[in-house]
């Protein structure tokens, strides 16, 4: 069962949806600066900012990737809320000093803050352009998976009306329109409403899932009865690994290029303090629930492995939707709200990569409409090139989450120590950086994703610390350059 013909009714409708905010944000555009397009005229409020920030966060892989590792792995996947939360607890180290640095110097992309804190040292333009590598490298990671979830999501609740391929082309076809027409506005508005939409849905499809199975308790024992290793206490290498992903996760997703521009989005630093505050309940009231899902999908869906697994939630939202026409409807919902997700993240990854490239890679003017029109082609560019590899994946929603992070990571000693600690020089920095990357992704090309459990990526972080605190230690910082970089170089 499907929703079939509904579904596509449904997608349409969202479709058409999409198409009028990107005009209406097109016509509340101020100019045609990248500051407007790629940071919506740093005018996002409270409620807006928090809903983007949510519907971000939350995206293809939490509502894809997080369901279909709970059932691969069982209860020992319940540290997907730790390690959520410890996201919101690590950008509190970071945004409050961040942002009166961001707005006293009107940054534009993560790569401004580097050029502030290194750029009157000899190194400072390396870490930099190492910085904004392996951040284009994540975030064409991360706009892979999305479209590998597109392309699920679309084909498992049209009943195969609208083919994998078709969800994955079409729906970049869509992002790529509402983005360039509509930059930061039109996706921060369309976050607003697909958030809601998520919350409801889920906390409904939920209530379900336990009623049909008799609670939670009943969903344990026929789990358990079924696959016992799901409900085993975890030995020492999970427990590693548990930690180990905590630290994976909370410190590279400070670092994310989205959610740091989003730093720099925000109307005010008072908006933004509450946005961050709304969102430290959100992984109980998210990442908990996804992941029961995917527990209570164990009993319900038998002999799905690797990436097919990938597809817990839309099978499961498609068994709902055939208990009658409320059941219905609710479903529908649910698969809006993922795939609005999905989107939202898609877009701002899209966004943030293009204004990484033009301005910080390619070094572009940062104030004039021809650096936008640059971000937009490099968006054309960039998606083509997702979408081809996205139609045939070949590893699952949460291994791309991990492959990712694991050199993202390395960026984190370039901002969150460099933010706290005014003796970090650039050139340890640079070489920790180079030597961390190296380790991370020569282990993961050799095949190896864990040592004990531990993430090599963290093994790298570990390294890559030691390097650039080492190395700078008892160095002096750059004449005229004050506890924070302030003062390092004029505003860019």
């Amino acid at each position: 069962m499907s929703f079939g013909p509904l579904g596509v009714l449904a997608l349409c409708v969202y479709v058409v949806a999409m198409v009028l905010v990107a005009f209406r944000a097109r016509r509340a555009r101020r100019d045609r600066t990248p500051a407007d397009h790629f940071l919506a005229g740093r005018g996002l409020g409270v409620f807006v900012l928090f809903l983007t920030l949510y519907a971000t966060a939350y995206s293809g892989n939490s509502l894809l990737g997080y369901p279909g590792e709970a059932y691969r792995r069982g209860f020992s996947w319940v540290m997907s809320t730790g390690f959520m939360m410890s996201i919101v607890v690590v950008f509190h180290l970071l945004a409050p000093k961040l942002r009166p640095i961001a707005i006293q110097h009107a940054f534009l992309t993560p790569g401004d803050w580097l050029r502030h804190r290194f750029g009157r040292e000899r190194h400072g333009r390396g870490v930099l352009v190492a910085c904004a590598a392996l951040m284009t490298w994540a975030l064409a990671n991360f706009l892979l998976a999305q479209l590998t979830a597109m392309g699920h999501v679309t084909h498992a609740v049209t009943g195969g009306i609208a083919p994998f391929w078709a969800g994955v082309i079409g729906l970049a076809g869509l992002i790529l329109f509402y983005e360039t027409l509509g930059g930061m506005r039109a996706v921060a508005w369309t976050d607003a409403a697909q958030g809601l939409m998520m919350l409801v849905g889920l906390a409904a499809l939920l209530v379900w899932l336990l009623a049909e199975a008799g609670g939670l308790e009943a969903t344990s024992r026929a789990v358990a009865s079924l696959r016992p290793e799901a409900v085993s206490v975890p030995d020492f290498r999970e427990k590693a690994n548990w930690l180990s992903t905590i630290a994976l996760l909370g410190l590279a997703s400070v670092v994310y290029p989205q959610a740091i521009q989003r730093i720099y989005a925000a109307r005010s630093g008072r908006d933004l303090a509450r946005a961050f505050a709304a969102m430290s309940f959100m992984p109980l009231a998210t990442t908990t629930v996804v992941f029961l899902i995917g527990i209570a999908a164990i009993p319900r869906l038998v002999g799905l492995g690797g990436v097919e697994a990938d597809t817990v939630m839309p099978r499961i939202l498609a068994h709902w939707a055939a208990e009658g026409p409320g059941s219905s409807a609710l479903a529908i919902l649910v698969f809006l709200g993922a795939l609005a997700a999905i989107m939202s993240t898609a877009d701002s990854v899209l966004l943030s990569l293009s204004s990484i490239v033009a301005v910080d890679l390619l070094d572009r003017p940062r104030e004039r409409p021809e650096t936008t029109r640059l971000g937009k082609r490099l968006a054309v560019g960039v998606m083509l090139g997702a979408v081809v590899l996205a139609l045939a994946p070949r590893l699952t929603l949460w291994r791309l989450i991990e492959l990712k992070m694991e050199l993202l990571i390395q960026c984190v000693p370039a901002f969150l120590i460099a933010i706290h600690w005014s003796r970090l020089r650039a050139g340890p920095t640079l070489l920790g950086i180079g030597l961390g990357t190296l380790l991370a992704g020569g282990a993961a090309l050799a095949g190896m994703d864990r040592i004990e459990g531990v993430h090599v990526g963290v093994i790298g972080l570990a390294l890559n610390t030691l390097v650039a605190v080492g190395g700078s230690w008892g160095a002096a910082p750059p004449a005229g350059q004050g506890p924070s970089g302030e003062g390092s170089r004029r505003s860019p």
